[in-house]
């Protein structure tokens, strides 16, 4: 990942074109361009997307889960804004309609998302496992997953009282999500990218 060095607000941020495809988060008022990451990052990107849509479906849930298509306006306690993009976002249908007409960002005065996602690269080990987590949990989303391939885990955080309670699966262990509590999912699976 590469930074620009001028320092922009929020609202800069949300009319930035440097004239390229390349996406941005905006973190301490600096823009930090997005890699693509590696075939197996997509693919566990799509695979959990998947698999969380089809749980909803069974459910009912009013929810979607999207792909690296929602910002989070994040709390730093520092002078400049943040924005993330997580790699798959859980939210309800009603609050993703409602930025039908604005960009998809959800601002901080608004609930937080229902769960997030990340998917870990060399680039973003530190942010996934510090920043995003301390982020996330200021911002009251229950469930944050850190699905780490380069370490072979998945790092599940449960919020209690703004922190994460972390517990981590590897190899055939399955996951016990309180979100998705059907999913059926061992961490090789979500590691490999498919059943």
């Amino acid at each position: 990942m590469t930074s620009t060095t001028q320092k922009l607000t929020f609202e800069e941020y949300l009319t930035y074109n440097d004239g390229t495809d390349t996406r941005y988060e905006l973190v301490d008022g600096e823009m930090i361009a997005m890699s693509l990451g590696t075939g197996q990052h997509g693919a566990i990107i799509r695979f959990v997307a998947r698999q969380f849509e089809n749980a909803l479906a069974q459910s009912q849930q009013p929810w979607v889960a999207l792909p690296a298509l929602v910002g989070v306006r994040s709390p730093r306690g520092r002078n400049w804004d943040t924005c993330r993009i997580p790699d798959v976002t859980v939210l309800t249908v009603t609050q993703w309609e409602a930025m039908s007409d604005r960009e998809a960002v959800i601002n901080l005065n608004e609930p937080p998302p229902i769960l997030v996602v990340e998917v870990v690269s060399r680039s973003t080990k530190a942010e996934d496992y510090r920043s995003k987590r301390a982020e996330y949990g200021l911002l009251e989303i229950p469930e944050y997953w850190i699905v780490d391939p380069l370490e072979g885990k998945i790092t599940l955080c449960i919020l209690e009282h703004q922190f994460y309670d972390s517990t981590e699966f590897r190899a055939n262990e399955a996951l016990q999500s309180p979100t998705f509590p059907n999913l059926n999912l061992t961490a090789a699976q979500i590691l490999a990218g498919k059943l």
